[in-house]
């Protein structure tokens, strides 16, 4: 139920968007992503559910195999994060580049962009002047946009007792430098960010982790009981027959 639900919402999300910004944005999509895990999930679900209530050897397995394989998966993107730490950073700062250029043609990606500068208190992948690689916030002459060398106002320092978000609070922030900008932004950007907090919270990483293998080896385990069981099963109905049709039984 809860994978048909995910599959739902990213689809109705899709929907709603342009075609135009659906196809420039397509690998950092948050709704094409929701329905992908949402159908992985229901098949894996579905094989499992359905083989342990008819008893069926190949649904199982395939149930067992699914499970394995992203443990595994899981373990390996675990153990090359760590060995190399440095071109897993690349490849994140190349997403988050990649982001930043499509930050105005998803408002899903939008959405997701401010909420994580709000919450590190960052802005940018690097720096604040990484935005200068949208369209939008370019600080060349030519460039039309009333945003021309600003930030998002997700990169602002915010008041508490402001009532009312200023939207246009990052203009012209990439024109100054990074002392006189950072009386009103937040200069430094996510990767470190990002890291520093990864690096804070090991133990709650390794909680999260470990919380998603144990189901995962639990039905492997209890998929294996179960077709073992069946199996036993069969054998014994095969003996009883052949002792059944044997005269001088």
């Amino acid at each position: 139920m809860i994978s048909m639900v995910m599959v739902a919402v990213g689809v109705y999300a899709r929907l709603l968007k342009h075609a135009e910004a659906a196809m420039a944005c397509l690998a950092v999509d948050p709704a094409i992503l929701l329905v992908v895990v949402g159908i992985l999930t229901f098949l894996i679900t579905f094989c499992g559910c359905v083989g342990s209530l008819r008893e069926n050897i190949c649904l199982l397995q395939a149930f067992s195999i699914c499970l394995t394989i992203i443990f595994l998966l899981q373990l390996a993107a675990g153990v090359l994060g760590f060995i190399f730490s440095d071109k897993a950073r690349g490849k994140v700062s190349e997403i988050i580049n990649g982001a930043i250029v499509h930050y105005r043609d998803d408002l899903d990606l939008q959405n997701l962009i401010d909420f994580g500068q709000k919450e590190f208190s960052c802005c940018g992948g690097v720096s604040y002047k990484d935005w200068s690689q949208n369209m939008y916030f370019n600080c060349t002459a030519t460039n039309p946009s009333r945003e021309r060398c600003s930030v998002p106002f997700s990169c602002c320092l915010h008041d508490a007792h402001e009532a009312v978000i200023n939207t246009m609070c990052g203009q012209g922030m990439q024109a100054m430098s990074y002392l006189e900008a950072s009386a009103f932004i937040y200069t430094n950007g996510c990767i470190d960010k990002l890291v520093n907090w990864i690096h804070s919270n090991l133990f709650l990483l390794g909680g999260i982790a470990l919380g998603l293998a144990v189901p995962q080896l639990v039905g492997i385990l209890l998929a294996q009981i179960l077709t073992n069981q069946i199996r036993d099963q069969i054998k014994l109905q095969l003996y009883n027959q052949q002792h059944r049709a044997d005269p001088w039984y």
